[in-house]
């Protein structure tokens, strides 16, 4: 369950969006969900329409940026074998007015490719910028927020609204997951955005909306892409600001959580007069139960 964010930028839009599941079309899942996702929504929009919401409450698909490619943006295209599915799914979000909702990881894009420029991450300049015919891109979140309007292009819908579902840097778990990281990226990303610079295919106009991930560190997450997976929040599980972050909103800080009670720190000794031959089991059990991250 993807429960916690930190809402950056609000359009000023009343609308509340319902999420159809989460990346139903990631390269892994091999399209099992593909034949769902259409039915679901239609099934749901009866249902807002019954209950006189449909005009508040928007029907949203978060996709991964796995479902579309290009060797440079303007090259975007979704992938071929969703192209039916892109089709219909974007067709219906524009006729009931919803955006599209995409989770932009450049994190992931480093951590999955050696050779990627880890200054492209961020947001302060690269020696190895993606030159695109008249337009040079020196971060991989713009990149890749205009090789999704490439891709919507290509269908008709240019102009489509987009939030950005998810966007953030671990802090933990990983090779380049730490505070630093996390603290460049994330504040560089705000000052971005709230600059209102948008993109070579978009200037000067930033996404509709976007949703920092996460507000906490997820303790219970699977650590089956990596054990960063539960390290992304800006807030340590106790409520602890892992950082400094200036949110755009004048001297307004982040806030520690207050009067958060702890258990004692406690060594555990193993008795010399009990019968141990248990203890790898118990240990097994433990460490199955902890996060050992």
């Amino acid at each position: 369950c993807k429960s916690h964010f930190l809402k950056l930028i609000n359009s000023g839009c009343t609308d509340r969006f319902i999420a159809v599941g989460n990346e139903p079309f990631l390269t892994s899942y091999n399209g099992q969900f593909q034949s769902y996702v259409i039915p679901a929504m239609a099934n749901l929009q009866q249902s807002l329409v019954r209950a006189n919401l449909a005009g508040y409450i928007k029907l949203v698909v978060p996709c991964n940026a796995d479902a579309y490619e290009g060797n440079v943006p303007s090259q975007g295209a979704f992938r071929p074998e969703l192209t039916q599915i892109m089709t219909q799914l974007v067709s219906f979000l524009n006729s009931n007015g919803s955006p599209f909702v995409v989770n932009i990881y450049p994190f992931l894009s480093l951590y999955g490719n050696s050779e990627f420029p880890q200054d492209y991450a961020f947001f302060e300049g690269t020696t190895h910028p993606v030159i695109d015919g008249a337009n040079t891109y020196t971060n991989a979140f713009d990149g890749n927020y205009d090789t999704l309007i490439a891709a919507l292009s290509k269908m008709g819908y240019g102009q489509m609204p987009i939030v950005i579902g998810e966007v953030g840097w671990p802090t933990d778990g990983a090779v380049g997951a730490n505070l630093t990281a996390a603290e460049v990226f994330n504040q560089g990303l705000i000052k971005h955005v709230l600059s209102n610079k948008g993109t070579p295919l978009r200037p000067a106009v930033p996404p509709m909306d976007v949703y920092l991930f996460s507000l906490l560190d997820e303790g219970a997450k699977s650590t089956l892409p990596g054990n960063f997976e539960r390290h992304w929040g800006i807030f340590s599980f106790d409520g602890q600001a892992k950082y400094a972050l200036d949110l755009g909103l004048g001297n307004k800080k982040l806030k520690n959580a207050k009067n958060v009670q702890y258990l004692p720190a406690r060594w555990c000794i193993a008795n010399p007069n009990r019968d141990l031959s248990e203890v790898a089991n118990h240990m097994k059990l433990a460490c199955n139960v902890a996060d050992c991250t």
